[in-house]
């Protein structure tokens, strides 16, 4: 059965835009002013027919009203409250459920009130290690990354503005899934901005320079093909869609400039990847071969992780494609790219649940993993991962190695190729988000034990894990 629909805070937040009053909505509506009261309090869920009208009044798609977003601020308020340290009890599931249906606003508020907090006692902590050692003190902190994260991941991690603009671009300049992106991109650096792309030997870590003044793009010569035209198509997203980047920049309240500018080559990096794997038609593609991502990267000519990426932002409204989470993670366990258009929850601080298949894969290098994985709520994932890597193309630099991870709820499985063969509904791998919040008591594979728990130690036995959780 399908779980009751508590929609009020959007419902008000579209009706205040609009400038309508409760009695004028509720007539629009169909409904008693007092039934629309308690829809917008959260007393009453919506029923399937009021959802229809509120589409039609609003002119919003039905997804727009899913509890996705609520579901993530569920999980990030329960990991921001256990990880205060207080000395106080962390508020009950049912409280956070309360904060994020009821007031979302206060609930982001408070995750911005979370983060400041962090970010002061990273400082502190920086200052104390800066006296003791008397060395120049430390870089500034990750804060804004964590809030450029949170942006994406509260969009679904899709920029309605960028995709329909890079998709009329790619057909306006020929890119049409040939594979021959490159020469197509060239050709248009050439022609509407008279750029003139050279390869060269870079220094190290230089992939892509432009040079305002000669108007020359030079790329490093080593880079594989599908990496060159990621880099052709985000000097062109660069330059034709600065005012875009900026209306979207505008709405996102982002706290410092920091995170703005982090915040630019995250929505130029989605253009690139937009402008080569046109939506509409990359989409199509994604369902007629099940998702197979080898097949999409011959067919695109594109890399393991660009298709990877690229899947997880198919949820155009109207158009929406299976909703896929997107990782990768280095050989530390450092979470260095993470994207969700589900409802699997990544931990906001510290690593990555051991047990996940994403860390099995620098094992098996080039093999493409499989996992069917249950998460402490009880909703289970098909996940994929393979490791990858990045070779500089020079014997005196190191490769990068990093493991992709992708995946989506079992419920989509079906439209995944991956899925062959597998028991969905048989023995589920337990991971959790991170030890550091995951209530698993017989968790064998656990770090250190939650926060805001009492644990009893037993002298006279040993275990795997050497404490239990009450």
């Amino acid at each position: 059965m399908r779980d009751k629909l508590f929609v009020g805070p959007k419902v008000r937040a579209l009706r205040e835009r609009q400038s309508l009053t409760l009695d004028a909505c509720a007539k629009l509506l169909g409904l008693s002013t007092s039934y629309l009261s308690q829809i917008e309090t959260n007393q009453r869920p919506v029923t399937a027919r009021v959802l229809i009208a509120l589409s039609r009044i609003f002119a919003v798609g039905p997804g727009e009203f899913d509890s996705d977003e609520e579901t993530r601020l569920i999980a990030d308020l329960r990991e921001a409250s256990a990880d205060l340290g207080l000395g106080l009890p962390s508020p009950a599931l049912s409280e956070l459920k309360m904060a994020a249906a009821t007031t979302p606003t206060l609930a982001r508020q408070y995750l911005a009130l979370h983060r400041a907090y962090r970010a002061l006692d990273e400082r502190i902590l920086r200052f104390d290690e800066t006296v003791r050692m008397r060395t120049e003190d430390a870089p500034d902190s990750l804060v804004p990354y964590q809030e450029v994260r949170d942006f994406f991941h509260y969009r679904d991690n899709y920029v309605d503005e960028l995709d329909v603009a890079a998709e009329a671009l790619a057909a306006d300049i020929g890119i049409d899934g040939d594979g021959n992106a490159v020469a197509t991109l060239e050709r248009a650096l050439t022609d509407r901005f008279g750029i003139r792309v050279v390869r060269a030997q870079a220094d190290a870590g230089l992939i892509r320079h432009y040079d305002p003044a000669t108007k020359v793009l030079t790329l490093d010569r080593d880079l594989a093909e599908p990496t060159r035209a990621f880099q052709l198509a985000t000097q062109l997203a660069d330059l034709l869609f600065t005012d875009l980047c900026n209306d979207v920049l505008a709405t996102a309240e982002l706290e410092s400039a920091t995170a703005r500018d982090i915040a630019r080559i995250g929505l130029l990096n989605y253009a690139a990847g937009a402008l080569v794997m046109p939506y509409r038609r990359f989409a199509a593609s994604a369902m007629e071969l099940r998702h197979d991502i080898e097949q999409l990267q011959h067919r695109y000519n594109a890399s393991f992780e660009q298709v990877s990426h690229r899947l997880s932002t198919l949820q155009r409204p109207g158009a929406r494609g299976v909703p896929f989470y997107f990782v990768r993670v280095d050989q530390a366990g450092n979470i260095t790219k993470r994207h969700s258009s589900t409802r699997f929850q990544f931990a906001r601080f510290g690593g990555a649940c051991p047990l996940w298949n994403v860390h099995e894969a620098f094992g098996h290098p080039g093999r493409i993993l499989v996992q069917v994985a249950e998460m402490p709520d009880g909703v289970r994932y098909l996940c994929v991962g393979r490791s990858i890597v990045k070779r500089s193309g020079n014997f005196l630099r190191p490769n990068r190695q990093y493991a992709i991870g992708i995946g989506c709820e079992v419920a989509h499985a079906d439209k995944v190729v991956y899925s062959e063969g597998l028991s969905l509904d048989g023995a589920a791998v337990p991971v959790g988000v991170s030890c550091r919040i995951c209530e698993r008591p017989d968790c064998h594979q656990r770090a250190f034990p939650p926060l805001g728990r009492k644990l009893t130690v037993r002298t006279n036995e040993r275990r795997i894990v050497p404490f239990s959780i009450e």
